[in-house]
């Protein structure tokens, strides 16, 4: 007997399952490099430098009392606020009937770190909101927020010229500056005719050769700032900067990376700690990810954020 489609439907399969569990595309985060992460922390949940300002000079007169003046003294207080947790169970009954159970259970604890990484990603790059809203927060007589002066609020040349300038006022270190900016922002730069002084290769070379994070996506450099992108910038809520309604704007970031005046001071209290066990109970497999850390703006002088709208 001859055999067709017709008459072999029943040894056919409608649909045939693959053997992997697909993933979802990831970006690369890389804020974490830029934080001061302290080891002189054991215990307790508050942590304070002190810290002292620079000295006066007078004219002097022969035969006259020395004025004697005292340092300014401040302090650096900071904290572990974040206390987080990622979770995920399966069932007795669904490990035993399910096919990709043990995939499944595999993805549990890398997932949940991921998780936890991408919020701290996201809390680092937010540290802007540690800068007064709606205020040009000028040290040094030069703005460190300011907003974008391109078409429609879009980062233009001008605008990194303004953030060197800012860096330079506030005597940080000409080294390893960068920004992390929107991709909206490489769009930005991508589609300015004539662009000039543009480089197409990072110029703090230690990036090429070591790296800071895989896969950080490098745009170019312009005025001696290497460009990356983020997609974990914070979009600003409701503020009015430069007379600007800046509700919705990207606050794209810029300081020096060099590790002598990192802009950022971060603790871990409990790094991300699994724990595993079995719920007799609810017969069911728990996975469980906790964590605890701070972070905080340090160097208010090594950071200067400008709001720029998207435009794509």
């Amino acid at each position: 007997m001859a055999h067709t489609t017709a008459n072999t439907s029943l040894l056919i399969r409608s649909e045939v399952w693959a053997n992997e569990l697909k993933e979802i595309l990831r970006d690369e985060l890389m804020a974490m490099q830029y934080v001061d992460w302290m080891s002189n922390f054991p215990d307790g949940d508050t942590f304070t430098i002190p810290s002292i300002g620079t000295g006066d000079v007078d004219d002097y007169v022969e035969g006259e009392a020395i004025n004697y003046r005292p340092l300014d003294t401040g302090e650096f207080q900071f904290q572990i606020t974040e206390y987080l947790s990622s979770g995920n169970y399966i069932t007795r009954k669904a490990e035993q009937d399910a096919f990709y159970a043990s995939q499944l259970m595999a993805k549990f604890v890398p997932e949940q770190e991921r998780a936890m990484m991408v919020r701290l990603e996201g809390d680092i790059l937010a540290l802007q909101s540690q800068q007064t809203a709606a205020d040009n927060n000028t040290i040094n007589g030069a703005d460190h927020r300011f907003v974008a002066t391109g078409t429609s609020n879009s980062m233009s040349v001008a605008d990194l010229a303004k953030v060197r300038y800012s860096l330079k006022k506030a005597n940080v270190p000409d080294r390893n500056l960068i920004g992390i900016v929107d991709p909206s922002v490489e769009y930005d730069f991508n589609t300015i005719t004539n662009l000039v002084n543009v480089s197409d290769n990072p110029r703090w070379e230690g990036i090429v050769s070591d790296g800071i994070a895989s896969g950080m996506k490098f745009v170019k450099s312009i005025y001696g700032i290497d460009l990356w992108t983020s997609n974990h910038l914070a979009t600003l809520p409701a503020e009015t900067l430069d007379t600007v309604a800046v509700a919705g704007f990207k606050g794209n970031l810029f300081f020096s990376a060099d590790s002598s005046v990192t802009p950022f001071k971060g603790a871990w209290r409990q790094m991300p700690m699994v724990d595993v066990e079995f719920n007799k109970d609810l017969q069911r497999t728990e996975t469980v990810t906790t964590a605890r850390y701070g972070v905080k703006l340090y160097r208010p002088e090594n950071f200067v954020v400008v709001p720029s709208a998207v435009n794509v």
